[in-house]
């Protein structure tokens, strides 16, 4: 099926769907189908699978940048290829399941990845492509840049996307995007915290890559601790993520490399890590 639609779009098909490669300790994954938008088709979300779980293993990887080829970041889910499926005898049920529950499992893997995920956002992002950004831990945008959930246009309210969105953004700007499938600017997608930062077009990537070795030069070990323990407090109650994260701190305050980071802070010289 990659072949096909690849040939159709004029894109050769021997082309990765997606770029690796590593800057120092830090890795970057590019989506390579600028023609199409970069959807989030079904190879393309089986290939940032493949790629995430492959760099969650690796110990040399202490951050990852997704960065994008072409006008848009990611225009969602590949719309053609969903509709194609409406002639199986289910009218496309079976295969609507498995894509939704497909793109929800690679959202989680980036929020579960070890290492921070940084999002370089050069063009647009949609639906999908919003919900990826959403779902990354901290963002870079192009000024050029816009975003949103613009299935509503369609006849498709953006469900899936909403639940990075919700998590990022308050609930009235959140229900805005979602009810009026409106594009916003980069600086309004800074305004309400769906990203970090805006540059200049085309210092995106060169942003997010100093962002990223900025986080590289901390302990890995506290970084993917403190990572997790983020994401989980936020789904407790007050009560219960504080003694949640009381107890992540006291085995942080056993880690070797609070050890070395409070001696080195006393000492006042540079922290020498062991990631452990």
């Amino acid at each position: 099926m990659e072949a096909l639609s690849s040939a159709r779009a004029g894109i050769d098909a021997t082309e990765p769907l997606l770029l690796r490669e590593n800057a120092g300790a830090i890795a970057v994954l590019t989506f390579n189908r600028p023609r199409t938008r970069n959807t989030l088709s079904e190879a393309m979300l089986a290939a940032l699978a493949d790629e995430l779980a492959a760099i969650a293993k690796d110990p040399g990887v202490r951050a990852l940048v997704l960065a994008a080829k072409g006008p848009a970041f990611s225009g969602g889910h590949d719309l053609k290829e969903l509709t194609a499926r409406r002639s199986d005898g289910d009218r496309g049920r079976g295969y609507f399941r498995h894509i939704m529950a497909t793109c929800s499992a690679m959202m989680q893997q980036i929020v579960r990845l070890p290492q921070p995920v940084i999002a370089a956002v050069q063009g647009t992002a949609t639906a999908a492509g919003c919900q990826l950004v959403a779902s990354c831990d901290l963002a870079v945008a192009s000024a050029d840049a816009k975003f949103g959930v613009s299935g509503i246009n369609a006849g498709l309210f953006c469900s899936t996307p909403m639940v990075a969105l919700s998590r990022n953004v308050a609930r009235k700007h959140a229900m805005e995007m979602l009810l009026t499938g409106d594009l916003i600017s980069a600086q309004d997608a800074l305004r309400i915290g769906l990203v970090n930062r805006v540059v200049p077009p085309g210092s995106e990537l060169d942003t997010a890559l100093a962002l990223a070795r900025k986080i590289a030069g901390k302990s890995s070990h506290v970084v993917r601790l403190g990572k997790e323990a983020f994401y989980r407090q936020l789904e407790l109650g007050l009560a219960d993520a504080y003694r949640y994260t009381s107890e992540v701190m006291v085995e942080n305050l056993l880690a070797r490399d609070a050890e070395e980071g409070i001696s080195a802070f006393v000492e006042k010289r540079p922290p020498k890590w062991r990631d452990e």
